[in-house]
Protein backbone atom coordinates (compact mmCIF):
# COMPACT_ATOMS: atom_id res chain seq x y z
CA UNK A 1 0.00 0.00 0.00
CA UNK A 2 2.89 2.32 0.78
CA UNK A 3 4.35 1.87 -2.72
CA UNK A 4 0.98 2.65 -4.29
CA UNK A 5 0.54 5.86 -2.31
CA UNK A 6 4.11 7.00 -2.97
CA UNK A 7 3.75 6.31 -6.68
CA UNK A 8 0.50 8.26 -6.90
CA UNK A 9 1.87 11.15 -4.83
CA UNK A 10 5.05 11.22 -6.89
CA UNK A 11 3.32 11.23 -10.28
CA UNK A 12 0.59 13.70 -9.33
CA UNK A 13 2.60 16.31 -7.43
CA UNK A 14 6.37 15.81 -7.46
CA UNK A 15 6.88 14.70 -11.07
CA UNK A 16 3.80 16.37 -12.53
CA UNK A 17 3.91 15.67 -16.24
CA UNK A 18 2.93 19.21 -17.24
CA UNK A 19 4.47 21.41 -14.57
CA UNK A 20 7.68 19.47 -13.84
CA UNK A 21 8.42 17.59 -17.05
CA UNK A 22 6.72 20.06 -19.41
CA UNK A 23 5.01 17.36 -21.48
CA UNK A 24 1.48 17.76 -22.80
CA UNK A 25 1.58 21.54 -22.99
CA UNK A 26 -0.55 21.81 -26.14
CA UNK A 27 -3.80 20.55 -24.58
CA UNK A 28 -2.81 22.12 -21.25
CA UNK A 29 -2.73 25.58 -22.81
CA UNK A 30 -5.44 25.00 -25.39
CA UNK A 31 -8.20 23.38 -23.36
CA UNK A 32 -7.72 25.12 -20.03
CA UNK A 33 -9.95 28.11 -20.70
CA UNK A 34 -13.02 26.62 -18.96
CA UNK A 35 -13.19 24.22 -16.01
CA UNK A 36 -15.87 22.05 -17.64
CA UNK A 37 -13.76 21.52 -20.75
CA UNK A 38 -10.64 20.90 -18.65
CA UNK A 39 -12.49 18.24 -16.64
CA UNK A 40 -13.63 16.55 -19.85
CA UNK A 41 -10.11 16.54 -21.25
CA UNK A 42 -8.81 15.23 -17.93
CA UNK A 43 -11.24 12.32 -18.01
CA UNK A 44 -10.30 11.48 -21.58
CA UNK A 45 -6.58 11.61 -20.77
CA UNK A 46 -7.03 9.45 -17.63
CA UNK A 47 -8.85 6.82 -19.68
CA UNK A 48 -6.39 6.87 -22.58
CA UNK A 49 -3.29 6.98 -20.38
CA UNK A 50 -4.45 4.18 -18.07
CA UNK A 51 -5.48 1.84 -20.88
CA UNK A 52 -2.47 2.70 -23.04
CA UNK A 53 -0.13 2.06 -20.10
CA UNK A 54 -1.76 -1.33 -19.60
CA UNK A 55 -1.75 -2.25 -23.29
CA UNK A 56 1.77 -0.95 -23.87
CA UNK A 57 3.20 -2.89 -20.92
CA UNK A 58 1.49 -6.11 -22.01
CA UNK A 59 2.49 -5.74 -25.66
CA UNK A 60 6.06 -4.82 -24.78
CA UNK A 61 6.65 -7.50 -22.14
CA UNK A 62 4.79 -10.38 -23.78
CA UNK A 63 5.09 -9.69 -27.50
CA UNK A 64 7.88 -7.32 -28.47
CA UNK A 65 10.61 -8.48 -26.06
CA UNK A 66 10.12 -12.25 -26.55
CA UNK A 67 10.25 -11.86 -30.34
CA UNK A 68 13.19 -9.41 -30.25
CA UNK A 69 11.05 -6.59 -31.63
CA UNK A 70 11.63 -4.10 -28.82
CA UNK A 71 12.93 -1.56 -31.34
CA UNK A 72 9.32 -1.20 -32.61
CA UNK A 73 8.00 0.00 -29.25
CA UNK A 74 7.51 3.65 -30.24
CA UNK A 75 5.53 2.83 -33.37
CA UNK A 76 3.45 0.20 -31.59
CA UNK A 77 2.72 2.52 -28.65
CA UNK A 78 1.60 5.30 -31.02
CA UNK A 79 -0.77 2.89 -32.76
CA UNK A 80 -2.21 1.72 -29.42
CA UNK A 81 -2.72 5.32 -28.27
CA UNK A 82 -4.29 6.32 -31.60
CA UNK A 83 -6.77 3.44 -31.40
CA UNK A 84 -7.72 4.36 -27.84
CA UNK A 85 -8.22 8.01 -28.74
CA UNK A 86 -10.51 6.97 -31.60
CA UNK A 87 -12.51 4.92 -29.10
CA UNK A 88 -12.81 7.88 -26.71
CA UNK A 89 -13.79 10.14 -29.60
CA UNK A 90 -16.57 7.78 -30.70
CA UNK A 91 -17.90 7.44 -27.15
CA UNK A 92 -17.92 11.20 -26.55
CA UNK A 93 -19.47 11.93 -29.93
CA UNK A 94 -22.31 9.49 -29.23
CA UNK A 95 -22.97 10.06 -25.51
CA UNK A 96 -21.63 13.54 -24.67
CA UNK A 97 -21.77 15.58 -27.90
CA UNK A 98 -21.46 18.95 -26.13
CA UNK A 99 -18.13 17.93 -24.58
CA UNK A 100 -17.04 16.42 -27.89
CA UNK A 101 -17.65 19.77 -29.62
CA UNK A 102 -16.03 21.82 -26.85
CA UNK A 103 -12.84 19.72 -26.94
CA UNK A 104 -12.68 20.22 -30.69
CA UNK A 105 -9.31 19.58 -32.27
CA UNK A 106 -7.66 18.90 -28.91
CA UNK A 107 -9.31 15.50 -28.52
CA UNK A 108 -7.57 13.96 -31.55
CA UNK A 109 -4.38 15.67 -30.37
CA UNK A 110 -4.28 13.26 -27.42
CA UNK A 111 -2.90 10.82 -30.01
CA UNK A 112 0.18 12.99 -30.38
CA UNK A 113 0.22 14.16 -26.77
CA UNK A 114 3.80 13.58 -25.76
CA UNK A 115 2.70 13.01 -22.16
CA UNK A 116 0.74 9.88 -23.08
CA UNK A 117 3.55 8.46 -25.21
CA UNK A 118 6.14 9.61 -22.68
CA UNK A 119 4.51 7.63 -19.88
CA UNK A 120 4.39 4.45 -21.96
CA UNK A 121 8.04 4.82 -22.98
CA UNK A 122 9.20 5.75 -19.47
CA UNK A 123 7.39 2.75 -17.98
CA UNK A 124 9.22 0.44 -20.38
CA UNK A 125 12.54 2.22 -19.86
CA UNK A 126 12.20 1.93 -16.07
CA UNK A 127 11.36 -1.77 -16.37
CA UNK A 128 8.02 -1.47 -14.58
CA UNK A 129 5.71 -4.45 -14.47
CA UNK A 130 2.18 -4.24 -15.84
CA UNK A 131 0.58 -3.23 -12.52
CA UNK A 132 3.09 -0.47 -11.79
CA UNK A 133 2.81 0.74 -15.39
CA UNK A 134 -0.95 1.18 -15.00
CA UNK A 135 -0.51 2.84 -11.60
CA UNK A 136 2.07 5.25 -13.01
CA UNK A 137 -0.16 5.96 -16.00
CA UNK A 138 -3.18 6.72 -13.82
CA UNK A 139 -1.14 8.88 -11.44
CA UNK A 140 0.41 10.81 -14.30
CA UNK A 141 -3.00 11.34 -15.90
CA UNK A 142 -4.46 12.54 -12.59
CA UNK A 143 -1.49 14.92 -12.29
CA UNK A 144 -2.25 16.21 -15.78
CA UNK A 145 -5.88 16.64 -14.73
CA UNK A 146 -4.93 18.52 -11.57
CA UNK A 147 -2.71 20.88 -13.54
CA UNK A 148 -5.22 21.58 -16.32
CA UNK A 149 -8.17 22.08 -13.94
CA UNK A 150 -6.12 24.43 -11.73
CA UNK A 151 -5.09 26.37 -14.81
CA UNK A 152 -8.70 26.54 -16.01
CA UNK A 153 -9.84 27.86 -12.63
CA UNK A 154 -7.15 30.51 -12.64
CA UNK A 155 -7.94 31.48 -16.23
CA UNK A 156 -11.63 31.87 -15.39
CA UNK A 157 -10.70 34.18 -12.50
CA UNK A 158 -8.25 36.16 -14.63
CA UNK A 159 -10.89 36.63 -17.33
CA UNK A 160 -12.80 39.15 -15.23
CA UNK A 161 -9.73 41.09 -14.10
CA UNK A 162 -8.18 44.18 -15.60
CA UNK A 163 -5.04 42.74 -17.21
CA UNK A 164 -2.69 45.13 -19.04
CA UNK A 165 -3.20 44.91 -22.78
CA UNK A 166 0.31 43.54 -23.45
CA UNK A 167 -0.35 40.60 -21.11
CA UNK A 168 -3.83 39.68 -22.40
CA UNK A 169 -4.29 36.30 -24.00
CA UNK A 170 -1.39 33.89 -24.24
CA UNK A 171 1.20 35.99 -22.35
CA UNK A 172 -0.78 35.93 -19.09
CA UNK A 173 -1.49 32.22 -19.58
CA UNK A 174 2.22 31.47 -20.02
CA UNK A 175 3.12 33.62 -17.03
CA UNK A 176 0.51 31.78 -14.95
CA UNK A 177 1.82 28.40 -16.12
CA UNK A 178 5.34 29.44 -15.13
CA UNK A 179 4.19 30.49 -11.67
CA UNK A 180 2.31 27.21 -11.29
CA UNK A 181 5.45 25.29 -12.27
CA UNK A 182 7.45 27.19 -9.64
CA UNK A 183 4.78 26.39 -7.05
CA UNK A 184 4.82 22.69 -7.96
CA UNK A 185 8.62 22.64 -7.61
CA UNK A 186 7.95 23.12 -3.90
CA UNK A 187 6.59 19.57 -3.82
CA UNK A 188 10.05 18.25 -4.74
CA UNK A 189 10.93 18.58 -1.04
CA UNK A 190 8.66 15.59 -0.46
CA UNK A 191 11.17 13.24 -2.09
Amino acid sequence: MKVILLTILSTVLINNVVLSRFLGLCPFLGVSSKIRTALGMSGAVVFVMAISSLASAIIYNYLLVPFNLAYLKTIVFILVIAALVQLVELILKKYIPALYKSLGVYLPLITTNCAVLGVALTNVQDGLNVGMSVLTGVGTAVGFGVAIVLMAGIREKIEGNDVPRTFRGLPIVLLTAGLMAIAFMGFSALR
